[in-house]
C-alpha cells in the first residue's frame, strides 16, 4: 500500500508527503511549542503550539529547498527528477539516472548543502538586521541553526548522505570507476550508521539509533546495487538474447509458425516477423491462426496475416545490459527486440532472462 500523498508539483517535479512526515510534524510542533511556552510566558492559549506548528512547516520547507537544490542541478544536466518526497528522516529527491561524469555527480551532491548554507546565511542576516524580538527572533535563530546543521550533517562522507555522494564522485574521478566510488562511499556510510546505532544504544536515544539504522540499511543496499550494476555493465544484449525464438520469416507458412509456437503455448501471444534480409517488418498474433482453417495452414504464408502493429523497441546487440535494464524499467516492458550491426533481427531479450542472470550473480557473490 502506497503511504505517500501527492500535494502537487514544484518546477514540474511531483511533490509527495510520506505518512511518517505527519508524525514528525505533530511531534515537533508539540515539543517546540512546549519550549516556546516555557521560554516566553507571555504567550497565551494555544499560541506557543501554533508557533511550533508554523516553525515545523518552515523547517520542512528548508528541507524541501535542500532537495530542490539537488533536483534543479540534475535537471540542468538533462536528468529527469521523478519526485521529491518528505518523510520521517527528511527529504529525498528521486532521479531517473545518475550523472554521466564525476563533476556532474559532485555538482548535484553539493547543491543541497549549498542551499542550506545559503538559507543559514540569509536567516542569520535577517535575525541581526530586522527589528524582530521575542518568539519570532527565537524562531528565526532556530531555523538558521537548523539549516547549518542540515548542511553539516549531510556532508558526513558516507552514503546515502550528500557527503557520501561527494566522496563517490571524488573516488570516481581519481580511479575512473564509478562503481568503486559507490562501494567506498557505501562502506563509509555503513560505518557512520553503525556509530550512530551504537551511540543511540549507549545514550538510550531511540532517534539516534533509528537514524543509524536508516543510514546503515541504505548504505548496504547501495553497496549491493553497485556490485550488480558493475556486473551488468560487463554484459551486452548479445549475451542474453534468445536468438531465433519468437521469430518467424514472412514467407514461412502458418504451419511452420504453429509448429514453432507449440513450445510456448500459453506463454507467448505473438511472434516477430522478419523479411529475407532478417529485417524486422512486424509481428503476428498467434490468435490470428484461428482465422485460417487448419487445412490451409501449409499453403498460407505468415505475411498474409501480418497486420500493421506497433513494433517493439529495438536495441543494438552490443548495447550494455545495464542500459537495457534501465530502458525496460522506464518503459515498463517485459521484452525487447535485439538487432545486430546490419539491423538484422537476432531475437528477443526477455526481462526474466536478465533477472535470472542477476540472481546468479547475487548467488555467486554471496
Amino acid at each position: 500500500m502506497n503511504s505517500n500523498f501527492r500535494l502537487g508539483s514544484l518546477f514540474g517535479i511531483p511533490f509527495y508527503l510520506n505518512a511518517s512526515w505527519f508524525l514528525v510534524l505533530l511531534f515537533f510542533s508539540w515539543t517546540y511549542g512546549n519550549g516556546l511556552a516555557a521560554q516566553f510566558p507571555e504567550l497565551i492559549g494555544i499560541g506557543p503550539w501554533l508557533l511550533g506548528f508554523g516553525t515545523a512547516i518552515l523547517l520542512f520547507s528548508s528541507v524541501l529547498a535542500h532537495e530542490l537544490g539537488h533536483s534543479l542541478v540534475a535537471m540542468q544536466q538533462g536528468i529527469e527528477v521523478k519526485s521529491i518526497t518528505l518523510f520521517l528522516f527528511g527529504g529525498l529527491a528521486s532521479l531517473e539516472e545518475e550523472s554521466k561524469t564525476p563533476a556532474g555527480a559532485f555538482a548535484i551532491a553539493i547543491a543541497g548543502p549549498a542551499v542550506s548554507v545559503l538559507l543559514w546565511a540569509l536567516l542569520s542576516y535577517a535575525g541581526l538586521q530586522l527589528p524582530i524580538s521575542g518568539p519570532i527572533a527565537a524562531i528565526v535563530g532556530f531555523l538558521a541553526t537548523i539549516n547549518l546543521f542540515l548542511a553539516l550533517f549531510n556532508m558526513i562522507p558516507g552514503l546515502p548522505l550528500d557527503g557520501g555522494n561527494v566522496l563517490k564522485a571524488a573516488v570516481w574521478k581519481i580511479t575512473g570507476n564509478r562503481y568503486r566510488g559507490i562501494r567506498i562511499a557505501a562502506r563509509a556510510g555503513q560505518v557512520v550508521g553503525g556509530v550512530a546505532i551504537a551511540s543511540g544504544i549507549l545514550s538510550l536515544s531511540v532517534w539516534n539509533a533509528l537514524i543509524g539504522w536508516f543510514l546503515y540499511q541504505n548504505a548496504g543496499q547501495a553497496f549491493q546495487s553497485s556490485k550488480l550494476q558493475e556486473e551488468l555493465s560487463r554484459y551486452t544484449a548479445a549475451d542474453v538474447v534468445t536468438e531465433g525464438e519468437f521469430v518467424i520469416g514472412q514467407d514461412d507458412s502458418l504451419r511452420q509458425l504453429a509448429n514453432q509456437a507449440i513450445p510456448y503455448q500459453g506463454k507467448v501471444s505473438k511472434f516477430l516477423v522478419v523479411d529475407e534480409q532478417g529485417q524486422l517488418v512486424g509481428s503476428v498474433n498467434l490468435e490470428d491462426l484461428n482465422t485460417v482453417p487448419t487445412m490451409q495452414w501449409p499453403q498460407v504464408s505468415v505475411q498474409e496475416i501480418l497486420q500493421p502493429t506497433v513494433l517493439p523497441p529495438v536495441v543494438q546487440s552490443n548495447q550494455s545490459l545495464l542500459d537495457i535494464v534501465a530502458l525496460l524499467d522506464k518503459e515498463k516492458l517485459q521484452t525487447i527486440a535485439v538487432v545486430n550491426d546490419s539491423g538484422a533481427l537476432m531475437g528477443l531479450l526477455e526481462k526474466v532472462a536478465i533477472r535470472r542472470l542477476q540472481q546468479g550473480m547475487a548467488a555467486a557473490s554471496a
